[in-house]
């Protein structure tokens, strides 16, 4: 299959390109210039320019495909085009920024989850979007036949509507299937959120954990989650949903108290307003409560887990120094 990879160069996409020509498929892969597509061309991929904002790059690439998988999303300011950095910061309040650059992301992601929906040649064709776990509601273990948290007040709630596009799309016959990522997808030299935590201990002389942090964070590995994608490109029904999940729960505590271990500082307890200084705007994130269940994906797709798990892999990893 000829397949159309967003993100292609970031640590998910790239690990996904590299499962897809492993498997025997074609891979185009979006760059955001030649430089870094250079990366894809070593891997044996074809490289196609452009940005998730660039709807007729999109388009192109996608109407030449017979797949997509989108994992592109702007997680940093400094990879959006220089136009709608300058509205995210000059368009209101200062106090605002979070927001409209939250706001600008998921527009994006929308748009370009349309356009390459429109552009796929075959009425069935494979469309394959990413989303997050810590859109579910928290406290409970999550599964594949949930909605995400519709409150107003959920966090995630934004980029999760764009799964309400993909139920549209399948409706009119495009093979959609969306894959809820667990927040910690780790691997060499990447640790998800944990990688927050990491950088944070370091700068802070401590690892900190939010009360007694008995809350539950969800891992995947790297290359267990680049061939969930693959399967579900390959396998999925229209409107299929999937968790790449490895790992439940993963107790706060115990995160950071390898990380205290790794970095030779001590392993504390702060309370939720200390959170809000100590971890920034990505407080809440770290607080959740987010176990989450793979049974179904793994039954639905014959997919099941092997790689390294999450504590191992921050105890034996060589990125990790103090």
């Amino acid at each position: 299959m000829r397949v159309f990879v967003t993100g292609a160069t970031g640590f998910i996409g790239f690990a996904i390109v590299k499962e897809l020509i492993a498997a025997g498929h074609q891979v185009v892969g979006l760059a955001r210039s030649e430089a870094s597509g250079q990366k894809l061309l070593a891997a044996g991929a074809q490289v196609q320019i452009g940005d998730v904002e660039n709807l007729e790059s999109l388009r192109h690439a996608a109407s030449r495909a017979e797949g997509v998988i989108h994992t592109a999303f702007y997680h940093k300011i400094s990879h959006m085009p220089l136009g709608t950095r300058l509205r995210v910061f000059l368009g209101g309040a200062p106090g605002g920024i979070v927001g409209r650059f939250l706001s600008a992301a998921v527009t994006a992601d929308r748009r370009a989850i349309e356009t390459m929906a429109a552009a796929l040649p075959g009425k069935g064709s494979p469309l394959v979007a990413t989303f997050g776990t810590l859109s579910m509601p928290f406290g409970v273990l999550a599964t594949e036949d949930q909605s995400y948290d519709r409150d107003p007040s959920a966090f995630g709630l934004a980029r999760a509507r764009n799964q309400d596009v993909l139920e549209q799309l399948a409706a009119h016959g495009l093979r959609t299937s969306a894959i809820r990522l667990a927040p910690v997808v780790h691997g060499p030299g990447a640790y998800g959120l944990a990688s927050r935590m990491i950088m944070t201990a370091r700068k802070k002389k401590q690892s900190a954990y939010i009360g007694d942090g008995s809350n539950r964070w969800p891992a995947v590995h790297q290359l267990d989650a680049a061939r969930l994608f693959r399967l579900a490109l390959e396998k999925s029904p229209p409107n299929g949903v999937y968790h790449g999940v490895a790992e439940e729960g993963i107790a706060l505590r115990d995160i950071a108290e390898v990380l205290g271990q790794r970095l030779r500082v001590p392993a504390v307890s702060i309370s939720r307003q200390q959170a809000a200084k100590y971890f920034s705007f990505l407080a809440p994130a770290i607080a959740a409560d987010n176990p989450t269940s793979s049974r179904l994906t793994q039954e639905r797709l014959g997919w099941k887990p092997s790689q390294i798990g999450l504590l191992a892999d921050l105890q034996q990893s060589e990125y990790i120094q103090p």
